[in-house]
C-alpha cells in the first residue's frame, strides 16, 4: 500500500483566506520511514496559511500501515463507533492475515497505538493495564479524576512500563510506572474475556471504554466464582 495524498481546500480560521493543503489519506511506514517520523512529530499534519502565516495542525482521516510490524491504524477524528464497517476497505485488505487493525479518534491515541505495536505489545492488555494503574493514581491523588492516559515508556530490561495521565480540572500530567507483571496479568484477562474481540476482522476501537467493559466482566466473573465457593 503506497502513500496516497490529495489537495484539499482549507479556509484559514485567522484571516479567512482560502488556500490548498496536501493531505495524506494513507501512509506506508515500511516503505517510507521518513513519513513515519513526520506522523509521530506531527509534521505530516502541519499547515501554514500562505496569506497571514497562521499555523495549525490539520485533522483528517488517514490510514497508517506498518507491514513489518503487521498493524494498521486508521485515524478518524472523533469516531465513536467500536467497529469500522467499511466493506470496500475490508475487501481491499481481505487477503491480509494476522494483522492488528485499529481505529482511533484522536492524534494522541494514534501515536500511542503506533508506539504500542512497534514495541511488540498487545494493545488490549496495555489498555487494561492503563485502566488499573489509572485507578491507583486516582487513589494516590485523593480521588482526583484521571483522564486520557497514554503509554509513554516501555523497558523490558528494567521490567517496567510507564503511563502519562492527565489529572484534575487543570489536566496536570502525572507519570506512573508499573511492573510488567501487571501487564502479564492483563494479557491473561484478555485471553479469557476478549476472545470475540480477538477474532474480529475489521478495524476496531480498543480504548479506555473497552478496557472498563472487560474489567467489569472480569470482576463480575471473580465475584460469581467466590459466591460459588461459599455455597460449596
Amino acid at each position: 500500500m503506497p502513500e496516497k495524498k490529495v489537495n484539499k481546500a482549507v479556509v484559514c480560521p485567522m484571516c479567512g483566506e482560502l488556500s490548498k493543503a496536501v493531505v495524506y489519506t494513507s501512509v506506508n511506514a515500511t516503505v517510507d520511514k521518513e513519513q513515519r517520523e513526520r506522523v509521530l512529530d506531527g509534521g505530516l499534519f502541519a499547515w501554514k496559511c500562505p496569506s497571514c502565516g497562521y499555523s495549525a495542525r490539520l485533522t483528517y482521516p488517514i490510514l497508517y500501515n506498518d507491514m513489518k510490524n503487521r498493524f494498521m491504524i486508521y485515524l478518524i477524528p472523533k469516531i465513536d463507533r467500536y467497529q469500522l464497517c467499511d466493506k470496500e476497505l475490508e475487501e481491499k485488505y481481505s487477503n491480509l492475515r494476522n494483522i492488528n487493525k485499529r481505529v482511533v479518534a484522536d492524534f494522541n491515541s494514534f501515536k500511542e497505538k503506533i508506539f504500542i505495536f512497534e514495541s511488540g505489545l498487545d494493545d488490549m492488555a496495555v489498555e487494561l493495564t492503563k485502566a488499573v494503574i489509572g485507578q491507583t493514581v486516582s487513589k494516590k491523588l485523593d480521588g482526583a479524576e484521571v483522564k486520557n492516559g497514554y503509554l509513554s515508556m516501555y523497558d523490558r530490561e528494567s521490567n517496567t512500563m510507564g503511563f502519562t495521565y492527565f489529572t484534575g480540572e487543570e489536566m496536570t500530567p502525572y507519570v506512573q510506572t508499573a511492573r510488567l507483571e501487571i501487564y502479564g496479568k492483563s494479557k491473561e484477562i484478555v485471553e479469557q474475556f476478549a476472545i470475540k474481540d480477538k477474532k474480529l476482522k475489521g478495524f476496531i476501537k480498543i480504548d479506555g471504554e473497552w478496557a472498563d467493559n472487560i474489567l467489569y466482566r472480569y470482576k463480575r466473573a471473580k465475584k460469581i466464582e467466590r459466591l460459588n465457593k461459599v455455597k460449596e
